[in-house]
């Protein structure tokens, strides 16, 4: 098990249910903590409440997608240090590069490799 605070928040903004509850057992069975959001604007307004440790951000969202949500974010004050990180299944370098200019920290590839997830996670927790 890796190293890390039994309080670490992680926020997942997914609109897929399956999707959510895989990352949430694996994140849970780790002692994270972990909050979950249906939709970009939901995710906003629970991020800026609960002000999670890291954020899962799918890119593909319905109404405003997770560019979009992210860029709002960094907008935030205290939100410029926080590790946001796309997840999606577009992997082409001009997707990962959107993503960094949206102000993504990183990129996790779907399907979601459950093995290195909790290694992933704890890598962006400690930069």
């Amino acid at each position: 098990m890796t190293e890390k605070r039994t309080t670490t928040t992680i926020l997942h903004v997914e609109d897929n249910p399956d999707s959510r509850l895989l990352v949430r057992r694996v994140l849970e069975a780790e002692d994270y903590r972990v909050i979950e959001a249906g939709e970009a604007l939901v995710g906003i307004e629970i991020a800026k409440t609960q002000r999670p440790d890291l954020i899962l951000m799918d890119i593909c969202l319905p109404g405003m997608d997770g560019l979009e949500a992210t860029t709002r974010l960094r907008e935030i004050e205290g939100f410029e240090s926080i590790p946001i990180l796309a997840v999606t299944a577009y992997v082409l370098k001009d997707d990962r590069e959107k993503a960094l200019q949206a102000g993504c920290s990183g990129y996790i590839k779907k399907p979601i490799d459950v093995d290195r997830l909790p290694a992933e996670i704890a890598s962006f927790l400690q930069q």
